[in-house]
């Protein structure tokens, strides 16, 4: 096995040979339409692999819209745009099998309880109980919050066990719309963590935040976006 990067087995995080030799993300002059509104205009992105990316841009300039996109979970309009390598226009199921996407919802079975979750998609993926325990140590989540309907949880112990179902899937590529919110200032610099460690394990990381500052420090390239276009790509931090 290879070496642990920030207590995550690098095969956990990250199958690298799921990457291809060219950029995780290529986007071009791509145009999503939500009903007839353009949520992205004709949006150019380039994203190389084990970069931290983090998008940032007013309420409604499209940041949400560009993740989801990345995931292959919206159509394109126009233009093109590979992910993984997979061309979103005609192959987005192939995106999502690679891609770990968390948004404002968690994506969490309600009815379950943390510890199920995981277990749940450690099945899935064929992750060890090793792995499974680890990734909920890695997000503070107790033997207590474990054994807790989610639904029953509160805000930020739903945003940990979220987290920690993205390191079981050892998604590729993550991509998190707000990843920080209802989370105590401890909760925000763990994901934080959490974030670099899984780049440095392998992963490429985008990140949708309104949070300047805290992104000027996370972030290796920040972008912009506004009224639908990027339209200022930062260099490296």
């Amino acid at each position: 096995m290879a070496k642990d990067v920030g207590g995550f087995p690098r095969r956990w995080v990250c199958s690298v040979s799921l990457v291809s030799e060219t950029s995780v993300v290529d986007v071009r002059d791509a145009v999503v339409l939500l009903g007839s509104f353009p949520a992205l205009a004709e949006a150019t992105l380039t994203i190389e692999r084990g970069e931290l990316v983090v998008v940032q841009g007013a309420n409604g300039a499209g940041k949400t819209t560009l993740l989801r996109l990345c995931a292959g979970l919206v159509p394109l309009a126009r233009g093109t745009a590979r992910v993984m390598g997979h061309d979103v226009g005609s192959n987005r199921a192939a995106v999502r099998a690679n891609v770990g996407f968390l948004g404002h919802a968690n994506g969490l079975y309600a009815d379950l309880t943390a510890g199920e979750n995981l277990s749940f998609w450690s099945d899935v993926v064929g992750a060890s109980r090793t792995e499974v325990a680890a990734a909920a140590h890695r997000m503070g989540l107790s033997e207590r919050l474990l054994s807790t309907q989610v639904g029953r949880l509160s805000a930020g112990q739903k945003r940990r066990t979220a987290l920690a179902v993205m390191a079981v899937r050892r998604a590729t590529l993550w991509l998190l719309d707000e990843p920080h919110a209802g989370l105590d200032a401890p909760g925000r610099d763990e994901i934080d963590t959490l974030l670099r460690d899984a780049v440095a394990a392998g992963a490429t990381v985008v990140v949708a935040s309104h949070e300047l500052e805290r992104s000027a420090s996370l972030a290796t390239r920040r972008i912009e976006v506004v009224g639908g276009r990027i339209v200022e790509s930062g260099g490296h931090s």
